[in-house]
């Protein structure tokens, strides 16, 4: 699968990207300890399983049906990085992580987690546009396509979000200066406006 390694780069780098979930768990992890901070990373991988199995049923059939659905969404997908990278430069100075809720116990910071994912608007659409860049149009199995791609995104997110948890202080520490904060969201900006750019090219093979 040509488009893999791809997939695979254009989710570690939306993954690390700091967003509601980054910092929802870090500030977790901080405040609530590392216990809270790993729950709080779970119930936002589930969220985002929830939404993979939502995109999969539905876009499954859409795309079946109406093959052109597809190229419309590639295109939304790529606009649609393009305008997060962008976001993240205007934005730039504005990426406070000291701002944290009240401390929980660990069930309730797993809910709080995957019902803030699950809720999030801005991530139904994400996966709807998102996923389908990765699959092929002309191939059977596209819902089990998309599922195994966004089990692989939650995964990940899992991981990443669980190491961001156990170092929460450190990197609290590190990041809670505005200088840094926005050297950081320009450069993931301008990386996700390139990855948008690339998504509206065509991939040979």
């Amino acid at each position: 699968m040509d488009a893999l390694p791809l997939y695979l780069t254009a989710s570690l780098l939306l993954i690390i990207t700091p967003g509601p979930d980054f910092l929802f768990v870090l500030g977790r992890g901080v405040v609530d300890g590392r216990g809270a901070g790993l729950m709080s990373a779970a119930g936002v991988s589930a969220g985002i399983l929830v939404h993979t199995l939502a995109a999969a049923l539905g876009l499954a059939v859409l795309l079946s049906a109406v093959p052109r659905i597809f190229w419309i969404l590639k295109m939304a997908g790529g606009l649609y990085l393009l305008v997060q990278g962008l976001l993240l430069i205007r934005d730039r100075q504005n990426g406070s992580v000291g701002q944290v809720l009240a401390a929980a116990d660990l069930r309730a910071c797993f809910v709080q987690g995957l019902v803030s994912n699950v809720c999030n608007p801005k991530v139904a659409f994400f996966f709807i546009a998102f996923l389908p860049q990765f699959v092929m149009v002309d191939i059977p199995g596209q819902g089990l396509a998309m599922a195994g791609l966004g089990l692989i995104y939650a995964l990940m997110t899992m991981v990443f979000l669980a190491l961001l948890a156990l170092f929460a202080g450190r990197f609290s520490a590190w990041l809670n200066t505005e200088r840094r904060a926005a050297r950081f969201r320009t450069v993931s900006g301008i990386l996700v406006m390139l990855l948008g750019l690339r998504l509206l090219l065509p991939i040979k093979g």
